[in-house]
């Protein structure tokens, strides 16, 4: 029987105690401040970044991880017998990590065609959401290409708004992607921001105020999922819980919400979304 091991990095911002529950691998990003050098959520985690985004005189620049250490990790793995591997990554538009995934599984002479590359086309809760079904899946027996599949048809209706208080640190981080548009705003208007079945950040709308952006997201939700049946939810914040309790509230006055979770962008994410950051990852099947 073929034993299917699960892989991410780290921008899926999947919780450690539910990796390790459900034996995920994880292959760090980097993140850069000045000369210093952190593994995004294993030498920095989210509640030492956050006040160091804000006092440190370096903005962080961020890195993926190399071909080398992914070809490490599926070594390992594939030394047990009957394995296969499928390593889902963030959107190869927003970064190079899905292509240092992939060129390191051409690299399994031996190997070929164990390792199944897949890109999220999304990113934080969008690919953990993949992850967290897939190795749920894999333990419950299911296949390599029944996990893809899964994936596949999850990736196709899943839908995911944020709002950014600025969008300087997109901008900066090189990021912006398709909402280049909204510079240029006038003060207090809020872009609600997506990411677009192309896997790049893109410009839903912009409206003044949080409260009134909040309510653009229900409505851009209600379109999305004409039943008002949410499985999962994930409500993620920058350092900003307020936000996030008041993003999770109104979704669940007005969905039937089946699953309802926290969870706290990473600093490789929180560095290109910048502080204050919320967003819901709504899983539709």
């Amino acid at each position: 029987m073929t034993h299917i091991r699960i892989v991410t990095d780290s921008t899926a911002d999947i919780p450690l105690a539910l990796r390790q529950e459900l034996n995920i691998e994880m292959v760090p990003l980097k993140i850069h401040f000045g000369d210093e050098q952190f593994l995004d959520a294993v030498t920095l985690r989210s509640e030492e970044f956050y006040p160091k985004l804000t006092s440190s005189p370096h903005f962080p620049r961020t890195s993926q991880p190399s071909p080398a250490e992914f070809l490490d990790l599926y070594q390992s793995l594939l030394e047990e017998p009957n394995t296969e591997i499928i390593s889902i990554h963030l959107s190869s538009a927003l970064s190079g990590t899905y292509q240092s995934a992939l060129l390191a599984s051409t690299m399994l002479e031996e190997s070929a065609g164990k390792v199944h590359v897949v890109d999220s086309r999304s990113a934080s809760y969008g690919i953990g959401a993949l992850v967290v079904a897939a190795a749920k899946a894999a333990q419950a027996g299911q296949s390599a290409a029944e996990i893809i599949e899964l994936v596949q048809t999850i990736r196709e209706n899943f839908y995911i708004y944020f709002l950014v208080d600025t969008l300087e640190f997109l901008q900066k981080g090189g990021r912006i992607g398709k909402a280049s548009a909204l510079f240029g705003s006038l003060l207090n208007i809020k872009p609600i921001l997506s990411i677009d079945g192309e896997g790049e950040v893109a410009a839903t709308d912009k409206v003044r105020g949080q409260k009134k952006a909040i309510a653009r997201i229900l409505e851009l939700l209600a379109a999305d999922v004409p039943n008002r049946r949410i499985p999962s939810l994930h409500i993620a914040h920058a350092n900003n819980l307020e936000g996030a309790e008041l993003l999770r509230e109104v979704i669940t006055q007005q969905f039937e919400v089946q699953h309802v979770d926290y969870i706290t962008l990473g600093p490789v994410i929180g560095a290109h979304a910048g502080p204050g950051t919320i967003a819901a990852f709504v899983r539709a099947v």
